[in-house]
């Protein structure tokens, strides 16, 4: 007999692994577009959907070459959106046209902004961005000067790479200038990875 494990409906892990005591709701200026690769969402290390239920009116959509149709939806809208998602040299040899970077004044209507954000390996993320065109087309903010990644369950790709979680934060503190309001998210983050850490040590 298959006997399936009790999920939580809120974090959608299993209850002996809930993730729901890390949630800590920070209401952002900007809004928040999650485009999760399917890959992550069975991952008990992905950080996504903790992000997605600490940030009310947040939107997280999965999927690896998105409906364009489906995926102007979710851009189209009252506010201006960016891609949290640096240039890098090897994006034009794989297809990946080049975008106007994040104009920094616009910092001064975060109210009006959209960040999109990839959830996704390093790889999958690129090839995310390949497969949908109205996302290369999107002006792209790349990080600047941030701490070192806690994110220590996971292998990082290069150094300074961050969790989309981590990313996600530092990101909405450096565009709203206001980095003391997302500090019980970073606290919280913690808490999840030592939580993964205890839940990684041979019993």
């Amino acid at each position: 007999m298959n006997l399936k494990r009790a999920t939580c409906g809120i974090c959608q892990r299993p209850l002996s692994t809930c993730i729901c005591r890390w949630i800590a709701p920070v209401q952002s200026t900007l809004s928040v577009l999650l485009l999760q690769h399917p890959m992550e969402t069975t991952n008990a290390k992905n950080t996504a959907r903790l992000l997605h239920l600490s940030l009310p009116g947040s939107t997280l959509a999965v999927g690896e070459q998105f409906d364009e149709e489906a995926l102007r939806a979710l851009l189209d809208g009252p506010r201006r959106p960016v891609l949290l998602y640096p240039d890098t040299p090897g994006d034009a040899s794989l297809g990946i046209a080049p975008a106007p970077p994040f104009d920094p004044a616009w910092a001064d209507q975060a109210e009006d902004l959209l960040l999109v954000v990839l959830d996704a390996t390093w790889r999958k993320s690129r090839k995310m961005l390949y497969l949908n065109p109205l996302l290369q087309a999107l002006p792209r903010l790349a990080l600047r000067d941030v701490p070192a990644s806690q994110y220590h369950i996971r292998k990082a790709h290069a150094p300074g790479q961050l969790s989309t979680f981590e990313a996600t934060v530092h990101a909405l503190a450096q565009i709203e200038g206001i980095e003391a309001r997302y500090a019980p998210l970073l606290a919280a983050f913690d808490g999840f990875i030592g939580q993964q850490q205890a839940l990684m040590q041979p019993a």
